[in-house]
C-alpha cells in the first residue's frame, strides 16, 4: 500500500494507542444500536402473517417457522422497521467512529451476533421483499418441466394451486431475468421444497444464508493481523442490520455472486513471492485463470456482477496475456451455461428492464415531467461511463496485497450510484469490497445509500400501507427523503473523485502509484510494489559489514574488485 496514513495498514503497524475521550461510550452504544436493531429484525419475521403479503402456508414440521395469531398491527411493524433500520445504520456509524477513534470492540461478540443473527433470520420466512417468492415460482416452473425464461410466473397462477396462491402479482407477468446458475438454484431449491413455495423458499434461503456467512469468514481471515481493519470489516459486514434484512431476511440471491466475485478478487491479489533480482512481485497465471472463472460464475447468477470483470481487466490491462487468460476463465464458465439455457436467456437478459425504482433521484429531478423518465437510460449510460473514468483515476491506492479491489470499487461505485434502477440489496456489491479498502469517506456514502434505500423499501408489500400516518410517512420516505439522500451520495462520489479529499482528515492517501497503474510486461503481471530486492540486499550487506550503504543511485558492481597492482594504461579502440 502507498502512503496513505491510515493507521490500520498492513506493513505500518501503529503502536496502540488510548481510545479518545467518549470512544468507548460510542461503542457501547453502537453495539446496544445493533443488537437492538437485529432483535426488531427477528420479531418482525416471526409475525410474517400479521403484516406481510402475500401469506405464507409453512409446514407442519420443520423449516420456515411463524408464529401466527399475534395480532400486532402492520402500521406498527412498519413503525417499528423504519426506527430498526436507522438504528442499525447508526449503530454501525457510531461503531465506525468509535473504531477510527480507538476504541475496542470484541470481534468474538461481533462474529457470535452475527452468527446468531444469520441462522435466526434463515429459518424464518422471507420478509421485506417478495423476490423470493419469484425465485421459488421461478424454480417451479422450471421443476414442472417449462422453460423460466419463456414461461411467466402466471402460468402457476391458473393451476390454482397452495403454491399458486403465494406467487405475487406484480411480477407474475415477468419472466426470469437472472443468469444460469441462479436458475440451476432455483430448480434445485424446487425439487428439494416440493410443492410448498415455504420449503421451496427456506432451501433458496439456506445458501444465501451460506454464503453471507462464508464472506464474513473470508474477510476475517484477510483482515485478521489488523485489529482495526478486522473490526471494520465486520461492522460493515458481518452484524450491519441493513445487510441482514435486505439480503438474509429478504432472501437475495445477490450474496451468491457477491461471494463468488470477491473471493476471485483477493484471490488475485496474493502475490507470489518475488525473486532475488526481482523488483515486483507477480501473480501465476493459475490465479488469474480461477479468478476469471468465479467472476463468470458470479455473472452467471446475475449480470450485474460482470463488473468485476471490468475491474479485473482494468488491473490486468498492460498485458494481453493476462487479459486473455482471466477471459478464458470466464468464458469458459459462462459460455456452457449460457448453451444449457439456450437463447431465451440470453433475450432474458438483454431484455431487462430500462425503468427508475420508486426512489430515485431521477423521478426528484423531473419532478411531475414523468415522460422524461424514458430518457433517464441513455442519459445514465453517459454519466456512469463518466464518473467511472472519474473514480479510476482519482481513486486513491488501497491495500498492496488486493489491488483488484481498488478498480472493481470505482466501476461498482458508478454504477450503484448513477444507474435509474437500483436496490438496496445491489449495495451488497460494493459493501463487500470496501471491507478489504482503505477507511474513507466512501464508507459514508455507501452506507448513507444503504440506510435511505432500506427505510425507503420498508415494509416491502406491494400495495400501500392502509394506515394514512403510515401511508403518509412512506409516501415522503419514497418521493422526497431517499432521493434527495442518493442524490447527495452521487454528487458526493463526484466531489470526491474531483477533489481527492477521501480521507475524514481531509488528507490524501498518497502520492505513490497504484499497483494497477504499473506498467505490466507480456509475461507477467505485477500486484503490488515492494521494496527492490537490490535496496533489501545492500542494507541486508550494510547491517552485517558495518559499511554504509551507497547512496541511491550509485549500486556497487556485482564483479569481484580487482587486486591491488599498477594501472594499465586506457586501450584505444581502433576506427
Amino acid at each position: 500500500m502507498s502512503s496513505s496514513g491510515y493507521a490500520g495498514a498492513p506493513g505500518h503497524a501503529m503502536p496502540p494507542s488510548a481510545p479518545r475521550r467518549g470512544a468507548q461510550l460510542l461503542a457501547n452504544l453502537a453495539v446496544v444500536g445493533l443488537i437492538a436493531s437485529i432483535i426488531v429484525l427477528v420479531a418482525a419475521s416471526i409475525i410474517r402473517p400479521d403484516w406481510m403479503f402475500p401469506h405464507l402456508s409453512t409446514p407442519a414440521s420443520g423449516p420456515p417457522w411463524q408464529l401466527s395469531g399475534a395480532r400486532v398491527s402492520p402500521g406498527a411493524v412498519t413503525i417499528a422497521l423504519w426506527l430498526a433500520a436507522l438504528a442499525g445504520g447508526g449503530g454501525v456509524a457510531g461503531g465506525l467512529l468509535a473504531v477510527r477513534r480507538g476504541a475496542h470492540i470484541s470481534v468474538r461478540l461481533l462474529l457470535i451476533l452475527g452468527a446468531v443473527a444469520v441462522a435466526a433470520l434463515t429459518v424464518l420466512p422471507p420478509v421485506g421483499s417478495s423476490d423470493a417468492l419469484d425465485y421459488a415460482a421461478y424454480g417451479r416452473i422450471a421443476a414442472l418441466g417449462r422453460d423460466p425464461y419463456l414461461v411467466a410466473p402466471h402460468f402457476l397462477r391458473a393451476m390454482h394451486g397452495a403454491f399458486a396462491r403465494a406467487v405475487p402479482r406484480i411480477w407474475q407477468h415477468q419472466v426470469s431475468v437472472y443468469g444460469p446458475f441462479a436458475t440451476a438454484e432455483q430448480y434445485l431449491a424446487a425439487r428439494l421444497g416440493g410443492t410448498s413455495i415455504a420449503r421451496v423458499v427456506f432451501w433458496l434461503k439456506l445458501p444465501n444464508a451460506l454464503a453471507y456467512g462464508a464472506i464474513a469468514l473470508v474477510i476475517d481471515r484477510l483482515t485478521r493481523s489488523e485489529p482495526a481493519l478486522r473490526l471494520r470489516a465486520h461492522l460493515l459486514w458481518t452484524v450491519n442490520p441493513l445487510l441482514l434484512w435486505v439480503i438474509v431476511a429478504a432472501g437475495h440471491l445477490d450474496v451468491l455472486a457477491a461471494a463468488a466475485g470477491l473471493i476471485a478478487l483477493a484471490l488475485v491479489g496474493r502475490p507470489a513471492a518475488a525473486g532475488p533480482h526481482d523488483d515486483i512481485a507477480t501473480p501465476a497465471l493459475w490465479r488469474i485463470a480461477a479468478a476469471g472463472a468465479l467472476i463468470g460464475l458470479a455473472a452467471g447468477i446475475k449480470i450485474n456482477y460482470a463488473v468485476y470483470g471490468l475491474g479485473l481487466a482494468w488491473l490486468l490491462r498492460r498485458s494481453w496475456r493476462a487479459v486473455a487468460v482471466a477471459t478464458a476463465g470466464a468464458t469458459a464458465v459462462l459460455v456452457p451455461a449460457y448453451l444449457w439455457a439456450g437463447y431465451p436467456a440470453i433475450r432474458a437478459i438483454l431484455n431487462r428492464r430500462s425503468t427508475t425504482s420508486a426512489d430515485d433521484f431521477y423521478r426528484l429531478l423531473v419532478d411531475y415531467h414523468l415522460h422524461l423518465l424514458h430518457y433517464a437510460t441513455p442519459i445514465a449510460a453517459v454519466i456512469v461511463v463518466i464518473v467511472a473514468i472519474l473514480a479510476l483515476r482519482g481513486l486513491p491506492d488501497g491495500f498492496g496485497r488486493w489491488p483488484a479491489i481498488r478498480p472493481a470499487i470505482a466501476l461498482s461505485a458508478a454504477w450503484l450510484f448513477f444507474w435509474p434502477y437500483q436496490m438496496p440489496w445491489y449495495d451488497a456489491m460494493i459493501v463487500c469490497l470496501i471491507v478489504l479498502y482503505p477507511a474513507s469517506r466512501l464508507d459514508w456514502l455507501v452506507l448513507v445509500r444503504l440506510t435511505a434505500g432500506t427505510v425507503a423499501s420498508i415494509p416491502g408489500n406491494p400495495w400501500r400501507p392502509a394506515s394514512h400516518l403510515v401511508a403518509s410517512i412512506d409516501y415522503s420516505l419514497i418521493g422526497r427523503l431517499a432521493p434527495v439522500a442518493l442524490l447527495a451520495a452521487a454528487v458526493g462520489l463526484v466531489a470526491l473523485c474531483l477533489t481527492g479529499r477521501w480521507n475524514a482528515a481531509g488528507r490524501g492517501f498518497g502520492q505513490a502509484m497504484s499497483p494497477d497503474a504499473a506498467p505490466l510486461s507480456a509475461s507477467a503481471t505485477p500486484v503490488s510494489r515492494p521494496r527492490p530486492a537490490r535496496l533489501v540486499a545492500a542494507s541486508r550487506r550494510s547491517r552485517e559489514t558495518g559499511r554504509p550503504r551507497p547512496a541511491p543511485g550509485r549500486w556497487r558492481s556485482r564483479r569481484p574488485a580487482s587486486r591491488p597492482g599498477p594501472r594499465r594504461p586506457p586501450t584505444r579502440c581502433p576506427r
